[in-house]
């Protein structure tokens, strides 16, 4: 499968293929003919995938590699540092190529690195999480995370490919892939009852997988659509953050320990349809409905943190525009809007 995001200058090939990493050299050939490559992994995906990866590119490339450890600690603004100097240490130009192979940190890690190193060298992304593959690795956000927040220093910086190989969520463990559900579940809240009623007609992931290609397909196709009609995120984009603006909070709260990305949105989306209801702004029962297809797929849907003790991340959530919090809400499943509010709607519920 394949499809293209369509922006001008920033265009970029999507595929989709069980089994296509190990062809990976003839695909990166299409858009890149210089010398070298830098792998950006983390200690995990390295040891599954990095070996097969080097192989292949070594065919036309020279080809090294810088490992982190996993996890969202190694997205730190302090870790950059180390990854420019084995960059400099490479004598890697301008002209050559980073190839981000790993999940979401990865790819935000490695796609700041290349956004930031030389004023910009040449991405491949090669996604290896379900949350990556659906998600994080098409749309050109790249970023860090400070103390005060995730994300909170970044750049919108496109790959010239992606390379998406379902066969990688084999060597997944089961949290992440119902992380990775987590996202696979907000399109379908945000964008496509048929998605959100196809993938809750499966008894489960490993019936789901037997449609792998097809699922991650509609996902990315649905941000390809809405990026494309808003690359910089102050319109339609902003509704791919259903269930992130408490997600990411709860998220920092724990310090990135308690919850993954997915299980802090699956909560996120399920608590603010509930305030929503309690307002009038989404149909009554329509938490229900998101709360029972998270729970199908294992992930949380509601934590003990007090709503007060989240206030000062959502403060400086970047999506708050022109002082106002721009809250992604359900006309229904498979509708939404963004709703301009303040803190006083999020402060309404105790706990989420």
């Amino acid at each position: 499968m394949e499809m293209t995001v369509a922006l001008e200058d920033n265009s970029y090939p999507i595929y989709i293929e069980k089994g296509i990493l190990a062809q990976s050299d003839k695909y990166i050939k299409k858009v890149y003919q210089g010398n070298k490559i830098m792998i950006i992994s983390d200690d995990q995906v390295y040891s599954y995938y990095g070996e097969l990866l080097t192989n292949v590119l070594n065919k036309e490339f020279i080809v090294e590699h810088v490992i982190v450890p996993h996890g969202e600690q190694s997205k730190r603004f302090d870790i950059l540092p180390s990854l420019y100097k084995a960059l400099l240490d490479f004598k890697l130009t301008r002209t050559d190529l980073i190839v981000a192979l790993g999940g979401g940190v990865i790819g935000d890690l490695a796609g700041f690195v290349a956004a930031t190193y030389l004023r910009g060298v040449k991405l491949v992304q090669i996604p290896t999480s379900l949350l990556a593959q659906v998600d994080s690795s098409v749309g050109g956000k790249v970023a860090v995370d400070l103390p005060e927040g995730k994300n909170l220093v970044g750049a919108f910086y496109h790959p010239k490919m992606v390379l998406i190989d379902p066969e990688t969520l084999r060597t997944l463990p089961k949290r992440f892939v119902n992380d990775g559900m987590g996202e696979v579940i907000k399109y379908g809240c945000i964008k496509d009852k048929g998605l959100f009623d196809k993938i809750n007609s499966y008894q489960g992931f490993d019936e789901l997988y037997q449609d792998i290609d097809e699922i991650i397909y509609r996902c990315v196709d649905i941000k390809r659509d809405v990026v494309e009609r808003d690359q910089f995120d102050f319109g339609d984009r902003l509704l791919l953050n259903f269930g992130h603006t408490l997600g990411h909070a709860i998220e920092q709260y724990y310090q990135y320990q308690k919850y993954s990305h997915g299980e802090a949105v699956a909560i996120g989306m399920v608590q603010l349809t509930k305030i929503a209801e309690e307002k009038g702004l989404s149909p009554m029962a329509t938490s229900d409905i998101i709360k029972d297809i998270c729970t199908k797929y294992d992930l949380p849907t509601y934590s003990d943190v007090k709503t007060s003790d989240l206030i000062g991340a959502i403060s400086l959530d970047k999506k708050n525009i022109n002082r106002k919090l721009s809250l992604v809400l359900l006309k229904e499943i498979g509708s939404s809007y963004v709703y301009q509010s303040d803190l006083s709607l999020i402060k309404i519920k105790d706990r989420v």
